[in-house]
């Protein structure tokens, strides 16, 4: 029988009694649960979340004879029994306060007709209260909760302040039970993509433990390298046999796609588990994290605020900045770093600053290819056949045809989303251009000043410059006169100076000067 690789797969019990490989985390799980009390856990999505939450609960459950093999099994002695309470919040469509009221409701009713109700209590935060005081007195245990996707009704609400005024002031009070029952309580796990904190949903809720960022768990949820070839080294043999590449050339892959995820600044790099396990399944690379899920909500925050997205590729903060999300701040990277989509690269201590950046080439490239179609006004089909077109033109010397090719794309841009701001051109020049730095060398900074655009092909060379309400003849001579075609001087490729003026009145390119080496 081949491997059955746990793709989607966020039951415990099921993955167990079905056979599917499982990356023991169960000596993790056993420390979390015997270490503290109550706990929060951010990581992004479709990272195992939920499959940590189920292990807890069949643990809780004393299921013993699913950890037999597994790490826990020797660790436990007792295994006692607990009354779980699990709310799973991802399954839902958040668009009204009554969208996030009714499945807490669901919930609530399935556990009172297991515990009880009393009629006095009418709110949903006093019912919480209720069935957690009941299910501790009528089992004669305290309360495992476990809480799935505690933020997702705040994310889909995102740029609709009324609406997440509902959410925060819902979520406050039923979260709020967590701190009212304390003596009730065994053991309590909270998780989710992102923190949202200050006068939100945890500002009651203070006795949590963020492990998010904590040395000790951040190989809790994801895969490491060690892991792979502890669980998958004949899996690599056979994609490597699947794609026609060395064993060497494979493991460079999986890493350069999938590894690059570090959770604090001493952390080892985790691979995405969804990305990895598909790669496995299927035999073949792809994009397979992003082809689950679009990261709207980001989009529209970084539009929201008119972010340049140049700058995240040199993102510097600090420890509360990426620890917590102020629905109020205008600041998007805290909700683009703790969706995964940014991490941290680096750390300095002196000024205690993280250095972030994307994680591996699947979340770069799968973001730039989401947001064109998002700033410009071309259609998510043909995005990627634009893009072809750039590269093919841009590899065959035909500059000419580039440049007609991106003065179109700008005349169909709206005219009210033109006027928005000089950064939505300067975003979707960028975006194009990274796009193309996958499949062409990309460079923009030389030791004599920052060129606007250096593109390499194996024939050509293109040296460009944009000015604003200017003019492509003064952009050449900048060119000229600070000497960016010098390297390439005894190149044999044939070595462009591009010069190009974008004007506001027009909103699109006005004039373009080229010239060869």
């Amino acid at each position: 029988m081949s491997k059955l690789y746990p793709v989607g797969v966020q039951n415990f019990e099921g993955l167990i009694h079905d056979g599917y490989v499982y990356v023991d985390k169960t000596a993790q799980v056993y420390e979390l649960f015997n270490t503290n009390k109550y706990y929060f856990l951010s990581r992004p999505r479709r990272f195992g979340k939920s499959l940590l939450l189920s292990t807890i609960e069949a643990y809780a459950l004393g299921k013993k004879d699913l950890f037999k093999g597994l790490a826990l099994e020797k660790l436990e002695k007792d295994w006692t029994v607990y009354p779980v309470l699990h709310l799973d919040l991802n399954t839902q469509k958040y668009d009204t306060p009554e969208s996030l009221t009714s499945i807490l409701n669901d919930n609530l009713c399935t556990w009172e007709n297991r515990y009880g109700a009393r009629e006095s209590e009418t709110s949903l935060s006093l019912r919480f209260q209720g069935i957690i005081r009941r299910a501790c007195e009528q089992t004669g245990r305290r309360v495992v909760i476990l809480i799935d996707e505690y933020d997702k009704p705040m994310l889909q609400a995102i740029g609709n302040e009324a609406l997440q005024n509902e959410y925060r002031s819902t979520l406050k009070a039923f979260y709020g039970a967590l701190k009212s029952m304390d003596g009730c309580i065994r053991f309590a796990l909270l998780t989710g993509v992102t923190k949202f904190g200050k006068v939100s949903v945890f500002s009651d809720l203070n006795n949590l433990r963020d492990i998010s960022m904590i040395d000790q768990y951040a190989e809790i949820c994801g895969i490491s390298e060690k892991e792979i070839h502890t669980w998958f080294e004949e899996d690599i043999h056979e994609l490597a046999a699947a794609t026609g590449m060395s064993y060497e050339e494979t493991c460079k892959e999986l890493k350069t796609n999938y590894d690059g995820y570090h959770f604090t600044e001493n952390a080892i790099g985790m691979y995405n588990p969804f990305s990895l396990l598909n790669t496995f399944a299927n035999r073949r690379f792809g994009s397979y994290w992003f082809e689950t899920g679009t990261p709207t909500y980001l989009v529209e925050l970084l539009k929201l605020h008119h972010f340049p997205i140049e700058d995240l590729e040199h993102i510097v903060t600090s420890q509360p900045v990426l620890d917590s999300i102020d629905t109020a701040s205008t600041d998007p990277i805290p909700v683009i770093y703790q969706s995964g989509y940014l991490t941290i690269k680096g750390y300095n201590r002196m000024f205690e600053n993280y250095t972030l950046g994307f994680p591996n080439r699947e979340v770069e490239q799968g973001f730039f290819k989401f947001l064109l179609p998002n700033y410009a006004s071309v259609s998510v089909s043909k995005s990627p056949y634009q893009i072809q077109c750039f590269v093919e033109e841009i590899m065959a010397g035909k500059v000419d045809d580039f440049f007609e090719r991106l003065k179109t794309m700008f005349a169909d841009i709206p005219y009210e989303l033109a006027r928005d701001r000089e950064v939505h051109y300067q975003n979707i020049l960028y975006i194009i251009f990274k796009l193309m730095g996958f499949y062409v060398q990309v460079e923009y900074h030389t030791n004599r000043g920052r060129i606007d655009l250096v593109l390499q092909t194996q024939d050509y060379v293109y040296i460009m410059e944009f000015k604003l309400n200017g003019s492509a003849e003064e952009a050449l001579a900048q060119i000229r006169a600070k000497g960016y075609a010098e390297p390439f001087a005894k190149d044999k490729r044939t070595v462009y100076r591009v010069g190009v003026n974008f004007s506001d009145e027009i909103r699109n390119i006005q004039d373009i000067k080229i010239e060869t080496l």
